[in-house]
């Protein structure tokens, strides 16, 4: 259908054709049948696998574009759902399809996978970064990264795969055992079988990176024979069952399709939480964090000879000193996380600052000042796993400014969701300074959600004496959106490109909270005006007193 070439559209011109039900208790075919939204949205966020399979071995995108309910289709799609066609699941989520515009949608998607997370996005881009410069194929856009090398190289058929030991150790219980025993000392490690497809070991290191595997339906079987030996139980069932579901497809077909031409591509949220990238890089980290107290240990009892007793191995090969405690790190991964690191760490040769203290430590070791041990341990927990558990809101403001110095950004957003659940029981004086914090730093989430609160309580903030001091501190409304209340200085420090004056944002929100006429609007936004100027001038005689 040429109709299908414009995939470009706005879903609000897309309604769905069927009405919507409520499922308060039901599962994710349930919801996406009756097109719920909000069941489905508190599904999603609660982690159900959004590719998971039903008694009927149906996925819930299915029901949702059997029923033609857009909406619920779009949400499966941006939270991970496969609608790959000439795939089973993907055909029939195609044919099944109610009408057009949902044949759209999914073909807007099957154009445009489901984007990474932060970390399976970063590691992805220093495998292939590597892939490319081992080629020789700087010139095709590449770059050359020079810090973290990769410690080992595959070379299967003449054809070679760099990759890191401490990535497939995590990843995989064989690689694990064989950097520990055959492969301990080997740089390069050849394999001699010609039956070893390189296509399905090369899509198979490149799941370990990114958490999504994409491979050629021709190469599957092989890829399910190299699973079976690297031990990755998961996800050989579940490639076998796509097998199996190929199989039927290429039966049911109507016609020749050459499976050279067809991909299948598979998330790491379809497999158990265990074995994704995030949970296998956590276990890593608990042992390199096990492994830096003992070090610490042995540092407060052998001032100035360090001998580090036995522990299981975690590969590490760089150590952070922050106060009196070490971290065993990766380079690979602090690297990939943080610009800051990339750069400090390409820039490291043989690196032992306060060696005179360790005189037989041997990794390279940097230190960090001006930072405590609490925050950077919240923070390498956050560049191993992507998320935060059990944040001290005392620790937030902290965190902010780590993420600015460190120039990883991400890590904003993720103290911001730990953070807005305390947010909601603390006093009005407390929101004022979140404000100005949030709002200093870049902090769009915690500074936007606190405009509302202030916007939707004005006349209880007005008394609190904390609010009046803070607008002595802030620009006046101006409407110009070009002033900004602050610049961050940290370096690396975001430009709050899409954020103005923060009273004038106060008073954009406190005339949508109001819900004024826009005939109406000038009048009471000049209103609101007058009542800040007597709030200020309320404020300057009460520090005038102090």
């Amino acid at each position: 259908m040429s109709e299908l070439d414009d995939i470009d559209f706005d879903l609000d011109d897309f309604p769905s054709t069927t009405p919507l039900k409520k499922v308060p208790y039901g599962d994710i075919f349930e919801a996406s049948r009756a097109g719920d939204i909000s069941r489905l949205r508190y599904l999603i966020e609660s982690g159900i696998n959004v590719n998971a399979r039903d008694q009927w071995d149906s996925v819930a995108l299915y029901y949702a574009c059997l029923a033609g309910h857009l909406d619920a289709a779009k949400m499966l799609l941006e939270n991970g759902a496969i609608c790959s066609e000439h795939t089973f699941d993907g055909d029939r989520c195609h044919y099944a399809a109610l009408n057009l515009n949902v044949r759209k949608l999914l073909k807007a998607f099957e154009a445009r996978p489901p984007p990474l997370g932060p970390l399976a996005s970063d590691l992805r881009e220093t495998f292939l970064g590597y892939q490319q410069q081992f080629a020789g194929d700087l010139s095709s856009g590449g770059t050359s990264p020079s810090y973290f090398p990769p410690d080992v190289v595959f070379y299967l058929h003449g054809r070679p795969i760099e990759a890191h030991r401490v990535i497939l150790s995590a990843r995989s219980p064989y690689f694990k055992k064989k950097f520990e025993t055959d492969w301990r000392d080997r740089r390069e490690i050849r394999f001699s079988r010609e039956k070893l497809s390189y296509p399905a070991f090369y899509s198979l290191i490149h799941f370990f990176y990114s958490d999504r595997l994409e491979i050629a339906v021709d190469d599957m079987e092989d890829l399910v024979r190299i699973c079976k030996v690297c031990k990755c139980e998961s996800l050989q069932r579940v490639i076998e069952k796509e097998v199996s579901h190929q199989k039927y497809a290429d039966y049911k077909s109507l016609q020749e399709i050459d499976n050279s031409q067809r991909r299948y591509i598979l998330q790491g949220s379809s497999l158990p939480e265990d074995d994704r990238l995030p949970a296998s890089l956590s276990c890593l980290l608990q042992i390199c964090l096990a492994n830096s107290v003992r070090e610490q240990n042995d540092l407060v009892s052998r001032i100035g000879s360090l001998k580090i007793s036995a522990f299981e191995d975690d590969l590490a090969d760089v150590c952070i000193k922050v106060g009196d405690k070490i971290f065993r790190c990766h380079q690979v991964i602090l690297a990939s996380r943080s610009e800051y690191f990339k750069t400090r760490l390409s820039r490291m040769e043989d690196f032992f600052e306060g060696k005179h203290r360790l005189p037989d430590y041997n990794l390279p070791l940097l230190e960090e000042r001006d930072l405590s041990m609490e925050a950077f341990e919240k923070m390498v927990e956050y560049m191993y796993t992507d998320c935060l558990k059990d944040i001290d809101p005392d620790q937030a403001e902290e965190m902010f400014d780590a993420a600015s110095r460190y120039l990883l950004f991400p890590l904003k957003r993720a103290v911001a969701d730990a953070l807005l659940p305390h947010l909601e029981m603390v006093p009005l004086a407390e929101l004022c300074h979140w404000l100005i914090s949030s709002d200093m730093y870049g902090v769009s989430k915690i500074r936007e959600y606190c405009l509302d609160i202030i916007a939707c309580n004005f006349e209880a903030f007005a008394d609190t004496r904390e609010f009046r001091a803070i607008l002595l501190t802030l620009p006046p409304p101006s409407g110009d959106s070009s002033l900004r209340t602050t610049v961050p200085s940290a370096p690396g420090a975001e430009m709050k490109m899409t954020e103005g004056n923060v009273l004038d944002d106060l008073r954009e929100k406190w005339l949508e909270a109001e819900a004024g006429e826009l005939d109406t609007r000038d009048e009471s936004a000049l209103l609101f005006d007058k009542r800040l100027q007597m709030l200020m001038h309320m404020a300057e005689q009460e520090q005038f007193l102090e």
